[in-house]
C-alpha cells in the first residue's frame, strides 16, 4: 500500500485529509469547524492472510448522468443522488464501488462534530486492497455544502475509496480540491445520528489491514452500512 506525504492545507483542509482516519459525532451549528481536513491516512501493508482480489478495471463503462444509491444503515436508509457532470471521475469510481458491493458491512469510522461523517474502508481488507488504485482529481465545480458527498484524499490525485458526507457547509474545502459528486436527498437525519462516541480513536492503518475484525473487537458500537445498492 502506498505511503503518503501530507500536503500543506488550511486547518479545515488538513482535518479532512488526516480525518479520513478517525471519528467523532454529529454537528451542532454553534460549534467551530475542526482543525483538519478529510484525508486518507498513510496506509499500512495488509496482512499476508488478506489475499488481494483481482485488480479492478480502469473503467467499467460510463456511469449514468444521474443515479441514486441507497445505503441501508444501522441508523436507517440514506439516499445519495449522484451527478456525473459535477465530478465525472468521482461519480464513475463511486458507481464501480457500489456495483462491486464494496460498502456492504463497512463502518462509519470517523465522525467529526459539525464537520463530516467519513467511511469507505471495506469490511474485508482484501476488498480495500483491490480498490487501492487512485483516480485523478476532478475540477471542483460544486460546493461542499451540507449533505454533499465527496472523496477524501491523501493529497493531489490520490482518491481511492474513502468518502465523507458534509454535516455542515464546508465551503473552505472547495479551494483545496475536494470535489463533491452528489448529495444526500433522503436520510440526512440518519447521517446526523451516526454513532460518534469513539472520537478519533479508530486507526486507519489497522482498519485497512484487518477490516471489521479490528473494528468489531475494539469499537463495537460503530454504525455501519448493511448494503449499498443503485436504485435508479
Amino acid at each position: 500500500m502506498r505511503t503518503t506525504a501530507y500536503f500543506s492545507l488550511t486547518a479545515a483542509g488538513l482535518m479532512l485529509m488526516l480525518g479520513a482516519c478517525t471519528s467523532s459525532k454529529p454537528p451542532e451549528s454553534a460549534r467551530e469547524a475542526p482543525a483538519e481536513t478529510p484525508k486518507e491516512a498513510a496506509k499500512e501493508t495488509a496482512r499476508e492472510e488478506a489475499k488481494p482480489e483481482a485488480t479492478p478495471p480502469a473503467t467499467a463503462g460510463k456511469a449514468p448522468l444521474t443515479y441514486k444509491v441507497k445505503f441501508d444503515t444501522t441508523k436507517g436508509n440514506i439516499i445519495v443522488e449522484v451527478h456525473r457532470d459535477w465530478a465525472p471521475l468521482g461519480a464513475e469510481r463511486f458507481h464501480e464501488l457500489v456495483k462491486d458491493n464494496y460498502f456492504d458491512g463497512a463502518r462509519f469510522f470517523r465522525v467529526v462534530p459539525n464537520f463530516v461523517v467519513q467511511f469507505g474502508l471495506a469490511a474485508n481488507p482484501a476488498k480495500t486492497k483491490k480498490w487501492d488504485h487512485a483516480i485523478k482529481d476532478d475540477p471542483v465545480i460544486r460546493t461542499n455544502k451540507l449533505g454533499s458527498i465527496t472523496f477524501a484524499t491523501a493529497g493531489p490525485n490520490t482518491r481511492t475509496s474513502q468518502l465523507f458526507i458534509n454535516t455542515r457547509s464546508n465551503q473552505m474545502l472547495d479551494d483545496q480540491g475536494f470535489a463533491p459528486f452528489g448529495e444526500v436527498t433522503e436520510g440526512m437525519d440518519a447521517v446526523m445520528h451516526i454513532y460518534a462516541g469513539y472520537g478519533e480513536q479508530p486507526d486507519q492503518g489497522a482498519i485497512t489491514s484487518q477490516g471489521n475484525g479490528y473494528l468489531t473487537a475494539n469499537f463495537p458500537k460503530l454504525d455501519y452500512i448493511r448494503t449499498a445498492t443503485i436504485v435508479q
